[in-house]
């Protein structure tokens, strides 16, 4: 088997690549990444002298680049994305470019080619908030900031991909990951690096926001899962039911770091802030997956690396 994989030196592309290169003895991986601020080769570590693994720096806007690295490839999984919200609101150009062009890119190339399966990663974002009840993977999409809106574009673009060349798509829509490899100004990070300095845990607003958690480890066995068995055409929700406001992962770290909660700081609120997200992940257990990481053993282990690393 011959993947190629975008983004494979960032957060849940650099895991992808580490569990899918120790699961398969006959996976070849071509791994173009563009080493922006959110990706590095440190997060390859161990599997860059891997003969079973290509690096490739590079954009995945740029059509020959793509179109010389996919010969023979059977499997397309696109990570490249700027992810990070705040950095939408604040600049949403770069997101439009990499996260719709940058799809559009990849899928062009993908229809002259004859590979199995294009796997599109997204998010659970493109469903906008959720007060009660959970998403569905037919819920109308209704992104309410850049990056999530740029992420419901390129959901859009390949589906339609999907129905106008028959290219065999599938769409990943995943809660929030955390775990090891991931930049340091996303939430749980930022969190546990502070705690560790004593410093200050910003919370936005009143710290009541709720999100849905996922150890990054069970996402990769979820989309290994969606690549083997799941049917093209289809869209699978990734959740795990372990909702926590922004406030509780706080309190949970500092359980885990035995940190004290005067560090918790409430600071103004982003502009957009959806309240909750949740997913029904009906289609995903129907596969046979399920997650095996509870939050709390999750964010012990995470905290454990961070110190590990310091020491």
């Amino acid at each position: 088997m011959r993947m190629l994989i975008t983004g494979g030196a960032g957060f849940i592309g650099s895991n992808f690549v580490h569990y899918m290169l120790d699961k398969y003895e006959d996976i070849q991986v071509v791994n173009i990444d563009a080493l922006t601020y959110a990706g590095t080769k440190d997060n390859l570590e161990g599997v860059l002298d891997d003969s079973r693994h290509e690096f490739v720096e590079g954009d995945i806007c740029d059509r020959e680049l793509i179109s010389t690295h996919i010969e023979d490839v059977d499997i397309i999984v696109n990570f490249a994305a700027e992810s990070h919200v705040d950095r939408s609101i604040n600049r949403s150009k770069p997101f439009v470019t990499t996260n719709v062009q940058g799809t559009q890119t990849l899928l062009d190339v993908a229809t002259d080619t004859d590979i199995d399966r294009f796997l599109q990663i997204s998010t659970d974002e493109v469903y906008g908030e959720i007060l009660d009840g959970v998403f569905t993977e037919t819920d109308q999409l209704n992104p309410r900031n850049p990056y999530a809106a740029t992420k419901a574009g390129a959901d859009l673009l390949a589906k339609s991909y999907k129905k106008t060349h028959g290219l065999p798509v599938q769409i990943t829509r995943t809660c929030n990951n955390f775990g090891p490899r991931q930049h340091p100004e996303k939430l749980i990070p930022k969190l546990i690096s502070n705690t560790i300095n004593e410093k200050e845990l910003p919370i936005y607003g009143d710290g009541s926001n709720v999100r849905e958690w996922i150890y990054v480890e069970d996402n990769c066995r979820a989309l290994d899962r969606v690549l083997s068995d799941g049917n093209n055409g289809e869209v699978y929700n990734i959740g795990t039911g372990h909702e926590k406001t922004n406030l509780e992962v706080a309190e949970t770290i500092l359980d885990a770091t035995g940190g004290s909660e005067d560090l918790i700081t409430f600071v103004e609120d982003r502009p957009g802030h959806d309240q909750r997200y949740a997913l029904d992940t009906t289609k995903i257990e129907a596969l046979g997956w399920e997650p095996l990481w509870s939050f709390e053993e999750g964010i012990q282990k995470t905290v454990e690396e961070y110190t590990s690393e310091d020491n």
